[in-house]
């Protein structure tokens, strides 16, 4: 007879969104699994079930928020380059505890904790994909497509982190700024 699943889904996702919100706001040493436990109305023994310990439910959350990424990127790809762009603003603004979880760096300096490289690199695919078909297409310069995917990358990056990090003056126009600098990357790299 199998053992009947105390731990569910909805329960995993709940842990690992609480676990992003509190890294987020008290830094990855000062939670515990009990804080994560206690937010998420569940227990430790969940916790260690479901993910084996600290380090396990830290890289767990981070993956999490790399699928979830790579979804919204995928979703957007039919939009090419602009559509890929617009969606991380979108995806970074509605989850900004998992992106700061994500891109911070804060977790490494901690524990030994890092995305799971096929996890990440799937996540950004769809921009390769998209700057390939472009550059097939003629309308990117030639150059190797991870390169300029990276580039693509840092520069809508960079965009994001500043207005999650709220480095303006009280009534920047954030959408206005990322949309002219989206404009401003595909005239740097037109064919």
């Amino acid at each position: 007879m199998a053992r009947p699943i105390v731990h569910d889904h909805a329960v995993r996702q709940r842990l690992l969104e609480i676990t992003a919100e509190l890294v987020d706001r008290e830094g990855p040493a000062r939670v515990t699994l009990r804080d994560v436990a206690a937010a998420a109305n569940t227990s430790t023994t969940a916790i260690y079930s479901l993910f084996g310990g600290k380090a396990q439910l830290l890289t767990a959350a981070v993956d999490d928020g790399f699928r979830s990424f790579g979804e919204s990127q995928r979703d957007a790809s039919k939009g090419g380059l602009l559509g890929l762009g617009r969606a991380y603003r979108t995806w970074a603004l509605a989850h900004p505890a998992l992106y700061r979880l994500m891109f911070s760096g804060a977790l490494a300096a901690y524990i030994d904790c890092s995305p799971t490289p096929e996890v990440a690199s799937a996540s950004m695919a769809p921009l390769v994909e998209a700057v390939t078909s472009a550059q097939q297409a003629g309308r990117l310069k030639e150059d190797h497509p991870q390169t300029v995917a990276m580039a693509i990358w840092g520069q809508v990056h960079g965009l994001v982190s500043l207005e999650l990090a709220q480095m303006n003056e009280p009534g920047t126009d954030w959408a206005a700024i990322y949309e002219a600098a989206l404009e401003g990357v595909a005239r740097a790299w037109a064919a």
